[in-house]
């Protein structure tokens, strides 16, 4: 019996990454890949495989991950949403799915991806979701001064600096499109737009960022640590506890819906 035409959808994917090995599948511990290709493969009475737009490492969170893949079994957008989320643990869930056309491409057709890190600064230790987020002693930062080191990042630049030791990147070059520091009482968000990003690349800068703000390290210093571009110059990168990967933009052909979900809204 022929089998039907295979179809491409497109869906978000949000997950809390704590305990998993990362996005990517791996041998030796569980990953968030797995468990989203086995729950969609339920819906779909079929092996499915999934493609995403950036490979999250251990420990990092996703509010806004995109992932496509195939069916040549008709599923609404309702079906892969529901029961996709029904068959996954509890920190993980699909946010939205959307037929696509051929062309899209989760990795290839993204413009950019948005990366938000959340800090708490204060001496005393969280008892609400410690790893949501990352604690600091520190108990005040530079925030001008945070402010100031990253706009020295804004534009397409080198960043072996804040490039990860086994990172199998073909060019440390990348073009860091928006980068913004803000506060709101003892909790910081550190927000970073690029079309790529490298191997542990923003712990590595927000590593930097907060010797920057607690003033270990001076302004000049830290350009002159960017600039260089040596790894072993700069400051221990921060933990992944902060990270999410919140947005990934595709051009407005692709008709993907282009709204922050409400877990993110939630932790502002």
């Amino acid at each position: 019996m022929e089998q039907p035409p295979l179809t491409k959808y497109a869906a978000c994917v949000e997950y809390d990454g704590h305990n998993y090995c990362g996005w990517q599948r791996q041998d030796h511990s569980p990953s968030v890949q797995v468990k989203v290709e086995e729950a969609l493969s339920v819906v779909a009475n079929h092996p499915v495989e999934v493609v995403c737009a950036g490979r999250t490492d251990t420990g990092v969170h996703a509010t806004g991950q995109i992932i496509h893949f195939e069916s040549n079994y008709s599923r609404t957008a309702r079906n892969w949403v529901r029961g996709g989320s029904s068959n996954l643990p509890n920190n993980i869930r699909i946010c939205w799915a959307k037929e696509v056309s051929g062309e899209f491409h989760a990795r290839f057709s993204a413009l950019s991806r948005t990366y938000k890190y959340l800090l708490l600064c204060s001496k005393q230790r969280t008892a609400i979701a410690p790893q949501a987020i990352t604690q600091t002693r520190i108990e005040q930062l530079d925030l001008t001064q945070v402010q100031s080191g990253l706009d020295l990042l804004i534009g397409r630049h080198d960043f072996s600096a804040f490039r990860g030791a086994s990172c199998q990147a073909k060019s440390p070059i990348r073009e860091v499109q928006y980068a913004k520091v803000s506060q709101s009482g003892k909790l910081i968000e550190i927000e970073i737009r690029a079309n790529a990003f490298l191997l542990h690349m923003v712990r590595n800068i927000v590593g930097a960022l907060l010797s920057l703000g607690s003033g270990v390290l001076s302004l000049e210093e830290f350009e002159s640590i960017f600039l260089g571009r040596d790894r072993t110059k700069a400051p221990a990168a921060a933990s992944p506890n902060g990270l999410y990967l919140s947005r990934v933009e595709y051009p407005s052909e692709f008709e993907l819906p282009d709204l922050e979900n409400e877990l993110w809204l939630g932790l502002r």
